[in-house]
Order: structure tokens, then C-alpha cells, then sequence
């Protein structure tokens, strides 16, 4: 038995490759999602990004670099204000290097929270409960704690592994 042959160039068919439709359709290789990646993701590409879904990994990874992170910050300026024997008084060093960490991850952070809050079908308006006193970062915990929607929302399809 012979294989059919096209006419115009006499070679073997291809063989038909599988179609993929709507948002699964992109062949880019999926990102790395270690913990680590989720951070340092979220200080370059994703640092003025509120769009689209956060699911909890993501957010819990962030958050825990972050709190490494600052946790360093603060053990640097101590040494250093102790070093300049500024330890008795107001260690400025310290004060100094933690309010330019802090400023410098709010963006991110933000983003993160109304990404978060897209990923459970919140809008992301509802981080502003974060400046109700008291309770407001109980409310913003809360949120950061739902489950994600395991279907595709209004802000993007449902994230990998969910």
C-alpha cells in the first residue's frame, strides 16, 4: 500500500497537529513558580501591574520574601548604626533604609492585593478597606486567605494549577 502523496509537491501529508483555541492557545513556556520567582517577579514585571489574577501562592510567596527581605534591611542598618555607635539614640541608618524598602515595594504590593482580589471575583476598589483603622488589614488578610475561583472571571482565566 502506498501513502498518499500531495499532488503539487509529491511529498507525505503532515501529520494534522492539534488545534488549541481561546486563551490556552499561546505555546509561550510557562513561567517559573517557585516562591522566589513570585517575588522577584513582583519587583520587575509585575511592579506597577494591576491586572489580571494573583492566586494565593503568589501572594504568600511575595509576602514571605518581602518579610526576608525587610528582615535583612533591618539587620544591615542595625549593624551599621551600632557600628557608628548610633544604636542609644534614634538608629537613623536603620530608620533611613527600611523607609526607602518599604516605599520602594508599595506598588508592588498594592498591585498584588488588587490582583489577589480579581483572582476571588473582588473588585480591586476593596483594598482601600485597608485604610479603615483597626480592622482594615484584618479585612485585607481575610481576602488574601479566600481560595481562588477555580473558573475564568471577568479579570482572566483561572491561573495554572488551580
Amino acid at each position: 500500500r502506498q501513502r498518499a502523496r500531495c499532488r503539487r509537491t509529491g511529498n507525505a501529508p503532515e501529520a494534522p497537529k492539534p488545534q488549541h483555541f481561546g486563551r490556552s492557545a499561546d505555546n509561550e513556556p510557562a513561567a517559573a513558580t517557585g516562591l522566589w520567582d513570585y517575588f522577584r517577579r513582583g519587583l520587575t514585571e509585575n511592579y506597577f501591574n494591576f491586572a489580571g489574577r494573583a492566586r494565593r501562592k503568589e501572594y504568600w510567596g511575595y509576602f514571605l520574601f518581602w518579610t526576608i527581605a525587610l528582615t535583612v534591611v533591618v539587620g544591615i542598618g542595625l549593624f551599621i548604626d551600632d557600628a557608628m555607635g548610633n544604636i542609644d539614640e534614634l538608629p537613623a541608618v536603620t530608620v533611613g533604609l527600611c523607609g526607602a524598602f518599604v516605599l520602594a515595594t508599595i506598588p508592588p504590593w498594592i498591585g498584588l492585593n488588587v490582583r489577589r482580589l480579581h483572582d476571588i471575583g473582588l473588585t480591586g476598589w476593596l483594598f482601600l478597606a485597608v485604610l479603615i483603622p483597626t480592622i482594615g488589614w484584618l479585612i485585607v488578610l481575610v481576602f488574601a486567605l479566600i481560595p481562588t475561583q477555580a473558573r475564568e472571571n471577568q479579570w482572566g482565566p483561572a491561573p495554572a494549577g488551580v
